[in-house]
C-alpha cells in the first residue's frame, strides 16, 4: 500500500509523507488533546433556532391535530361522492363504466320519486346501513317499483325484505357463494360478513356463515329485494379484494339507473352543535401548554447534560471499494459462488425495482414480468438470471454480472 496515497493507513516502519507530517489544524490538535470544540451560547443559539423552531413547529401541528381532529369533516359511508376508504367512489365509478346511470339522493322523499318516473324494472333502489329509516320512510320504499339493495340494513327489514331479519353476528371475512343465484355466482367469492340472515320460503341464501346466509335475495312482487349482512365489500377501502368488486356491480348494476340513497354531505351533527375544542375546559388547554413549555426546557436541558461535542480524527479512512474488492476476494477464495451471486442479485432487483415502477417487496414474478415487458427480453431468461440456481463456476459467474449490466442498462435507458 503506498504511504502517500490519500486516506489509507501507513505501513509500520515507513517514513511518512509530507502530506501526513505536516501539522495538522487546529480543530485537530484540540480534537487529539480532547479539548472541547462546543460552539459558544450566541453560535448554539443561531445554528440551532431553525431546528427549535421546526420542533415547536412539529409539536403544535400535533396539538392542533389532536384537539381540531373532531371538528374536521370525516368520511361519510358508502357516499357516492365520497373518495375515502368508507365511501362509494369506487362503485359508482364502476356501475357508471358499465353504462348505469347513477343519481345520489339525500331524502327517501326524492328516492321513491325518482323510482317513481323510472318505472317497474327500470331502476335499483340502494340504502346503506349509513341512513337511518324511519317506520314511515321504510313504508314509502316498500311501495316504491325499484329492485331494492338492502346493503347492511338492519332495521325495517320487516317492512322493506318480509321474512328477512338479523339472525347472528357473523366475522366479516373471506366466504364463497354456494348458491345459485347468478349475481353471486358469477363472481365467486366476496368479503361478507356482519350478521346472518334468516331465510324465508322461496328465497336464495349466500355467502353461509354456520350454515347461515349473509346474503339474501328474494322476489316480493314484480321486483327482486337484496339484503346484505353488512356493506364494507361495497366501500372503497374493500372493493379490491375477492370478488368484492364484481358482487358489488352485479347487485348495483342490473338495472339501467342506480338510485343510491345517502345521508346529506353536511352529516348528521346539528348547526351550532358545540365540537370536541368547544367541549375542552380552558383549565385543560392552559395544563397542556405547560407541559409543552416543560417538556423542551426539559430536553435543552438533557442535550447538554452529557458535556460538550469532541471532534475526533478517523485512525484511517477506507475506500468502499477497497470493501467491496476485499470481500470479492474472500468470495472467490472459498469458492462462494452462490453467495456472490445472490448478493449481485439481490443489488440488481434493489436498483432496478422503483425504475420499473414496482413497490419494494413485489413478487418474482411481478419483478421478471416488468422486466421482460420493458426490455424485451425473454422473461424466462430473465427469471433463470435473477432467481435461477448458482453459477456452476467463475465463467457463469462473470456472465451473469455481464448479463445483468446489460439488463439493468436496458432498463434505464427504455
Amino acid at each position: 500500500m503506498s504511504p502517500s496515497a490519500p486516506g489509507r493507513a501507513q505501513a509500520p516502519g515507513t517514513p511518512p509523507s509530507p502530506a501526513l507530517a505536516a501539522p495538522p489544524p487546529p480543530a485537530a490538535r484540540a480534537a487529539v488533546t480532547g479539548t472541547s470544540v462546543s460552539p459558544t451560547a450566541a453560535g448554539l443559539w443561531r445554528g440551532g433556532r431553525s431546528v427549535l423552531l421546526v420542533t415547536v413547529m412539529m409539536v403544535a401541528g400535533a396539538l392542533a391535530a389532536v384537539l381540531l381532529g373532531g371538528q374536521g369533516q370525516t368520511g361519510r359511508p358508502l357516499d357516492p361522492a365520497d373518495t375515502s376508504l368508507s365511501g362509494g367512489k369506487g362503485l359508482a365509478r364502476l356501475v357508471q363504466a358499465r353504462g348505469v346511470r347513477v343519481a345520489r339522493v339525500t331524502s327517501v322523499a326524492e328516492a321513491a320519486s325518482l323510482s317513481d318516473r323510472a318505472g317497474p324494472a327500470g331502476s335499483t333502489l340502494l340504502v346503506s346501513s349509513g341512513f337511518p329509516l324511519t317506520a314511515d320512510e321504510a313504508e314509502r320504499l316498500a311501495t316504491t317499483p325499484s329492485d331494492l339493495l338492502l346493503a347492511g340494513v338492519r332495521s325495517r327489514l320487516r317492512l322493506l325484505a318480509p321474512g328477512v331479519g338479523p339472525d347472528g353476528e357473523a366475522r366479516a371475512r373471506s366466504r364463497e357463494p354456494a348458491c345459485d343465484l347468478p349475481a353471486a355466482a358469477r363472481a365467486g367469492s366476496a368479503h361478507l360478513g356482519g350478521v346472518t340472515l334468516t331465510l324465508p320460503t322461496g328465497a336464495v341464501g349466500c355467502y353461509p356463515s354456520a350454515r347461515k346466509p349473509t346474503l339474501v335475495s328474494l322476489t316480493a312482487g314484480n321486483r327482486t329485494v337484496t339484503v346484505t349482512g353488512d356493506d364494507d365489500f361495497m366501500t372503497n377501502l374493500r372493493l379490491a379484494e375477492d370478488g368484492n368488486a364484481a358482487l358489488a356491480m352485479n347487485l348495483a348494476g342490473a338495472r339501467p339507473t342506480l338510485i343510491w340513497l345517502t345521508t346529506p354531505e353536511s352529516g348528521p351533527r346539528a348547526a351550532g352543535a358545540p365540537g370536541f375544542y368547544d367541549l375542552v375546559p380552558d383549565g385543560v388547554k392552559w395544563a397542556v401548554a405547560q407541559v409543552l413549555v416543560a417538556v423542551l426546557l426539559l430536553a435543552l436541558w438533557r442535550g447538554r447534560r452529557l458535556g460538550p461535542v469532541v471532534a475526533e480524527r478517523l485512525p484511517v479512512v477506507v475506500r468502499a471499494a477497497e470493501t467491496v474488492e476485499g470481500r470479492a476476494r474472500l468470495y472467490r477464495a472459498r469458492r462462494a459462488r452462490d453467495r456472490a451471486a445472490a448478493a449481485l442479485r439481490a443489488g440488481f432487483v434493489d436498483r432496478v425495482t422503483p425504475r420499473l415502477g414496482l413497490p419494494y417487496g413485489a413478487g418474482a414474478d411481478a419483478v421478471v414480468n416488468a422486466i421482460a415487458e420493458r426490455t424485451g427480453q425473454a422473461a424466462p431468461r430473465v427469471g433463470a438470471a435473477l432467481y435461477g440456481p448458482p453459477p456452476v463456476d467463475e465463467a457463469g459467474l462473470v456472465a451473469l454480472a455481464a448479463y445483468m449490466d446489460f439488463v439493468e442498462r436496458q432498463v434505464g435507458k427504455s
